[in-house]
């Protein structure tokens, strides 16, 4: 028999999953359960997820908020059921680096890493692989580093490529690129170590995103697939993350066609 931790949003939907599970279910101390149940929607998923990665516990998703692309159904089926026919994705986070004045952060992201500028003033920006000059200056608002898991989120709403879960690939995509216009971003390997440096600071600011986390006044980030953490997420029986991204995949090339 599973024991469960249990963590919820504050939002009506999950005080409501909150008050139901628990009248069903024991919520046994982090160090003793071997489930962590996440009762939110995605934000609150990807909040959580960092949070409590350091108890290497596997996370399954019971989506109360929206679209609930990293969660499982809202419905009636015993937990234990329906984990015992779950289904296990593991997912590398971009590690990353910025640097700003003094200050140096860490953060992880699960989805992507988006820099934006940051006042009327277009972005400035230059693009390192593995410290090589991959774009010597891009101007636009921004530009954004996706994960396979992320590559369907904000990625795809700025005509980024979708990425198979287990491509072990990243996108590089642009946001309303100014020059060079015609650049549509890039595909590299998740090996690679990507570096994205503010060419004019005092003039240009940018703001980097990680996942749900901003800094401001960006100097540089540095970017990379992260070893040391890794997040398992499970899944209901034939809605597993990876099919929810092939299902976008053939729903924007049916656009295409």
């Amino acid at each position: 028999m599973n024991k469960f931790f249990f963590t919820f949003d504050k939002t009506k939907k999950a005080k409501f999953l909150k008050k139901k599970l628990l009248k069903i279910y024991k919520s046994f101390p982090l160090n003793q359960a071997n489930v962590i149940i996440v009762g939110g929607g995605d934000g609150f998923m990807l909040h959580a997820l960092k949070k409590l990665v350091k108890y290497k516990k596997p996370f399954f998703g019971i989506n109360c908020g929206t679209f609930g692309f990293l969660m499982n159904m809202n419905n009636e089926i015993n937990l234990n059921t329906r984990l015992k026919s779950s289904k296990e994705i593991n997912l590398n986070p971009l590690e990353i680096i910025v640097k700003k004045k003094k200050i140096t952060k860490k953060l992880l992201a699960i989805n992507e890493l988006s820099l934006f500028r940051q006042s009327k003033q277009t972005a400035s920006l230059q693009l390192k692989l593995n410290k090589k000059i991959l774009l010597k200056k891009l101007i636009g608002d921004g530009l954004l580093v996706s994960t396979p898991a992320g590559s369907t989120a904000y990625n795809l709403s700025v005509h980024g490529p979708i990425l198979s879960l287990n491509s072990n690939q990243l996108a590089l995509t642009p946001i309303s690129p100014f020059r060079p216009r015609r650049w549509k971003g890039r595909i590299v390997n998740n090996t690679n170590k990507i570096e994205i440096i503010n060419l004019n600071i005092k003039k240009r600011p940018i703001a980097a995103v990680a996942d749900n986390i901003e800094i401001r006044d960006v100097k540089k980030v540095r970017i990379k697939i992260s070893k040391k953490f890794k997040f398992t997420l499970l899944y209901d029986k034939n809605k597993s993350l990876d099919k929810r991204i092939k299902f976008e995949q053939l729903k924007k090339n049916l656009k295409k066609n």
